[in-house]
């Protein structure tokens, strides 16, 4: 398990299996979420995701190939694009500077 402090996240992407449809809405909302906050949300494929990257949120079936094409980076699997309590933890987490055990 790792752990990052909201602080230190200044880009999040959300990758999916395509880069489009669903985790474009998740970025969306996130996107508003994080607004003030300064966190540049991008959304893309989980085999394209940026080295820039400060943390990966995405679907628990894709998380090993994220670790794959992004190893030592924080990857956050969550199970349901709005309202999954992971993702909730990651927003308030950059929200409020805590740290996110992932």
């Amino acid at each position: 398990m790792a752990t990052i402090n909201g602080k230190d996240i200044h880009k999040l992407v959300v990758a999916c299996d395509a880069g489009m449809g669903s985790s474009v809405m998740l970025a969306s909302t996130l996107r508003k979420q994080l607004g003030k906050t300064g966190v540049t949300v991008e959304h893309t494929p989980v085999n394209s995701i940026p080295a820039d990257a400060d943390v990966v949120v995405c679907h628990n079936g894709l998380a090993a190939r994220a670790r794959s094409v992004a190893p030592g980076k924080p990857i956050v699997p969550f199970q349901i694009f709005l309202g999954d309590p992971a993702v909730t933890r990651v927003v308030k987490a950059i929200q409020q500077g805590t740290d996110l055990d992932v």
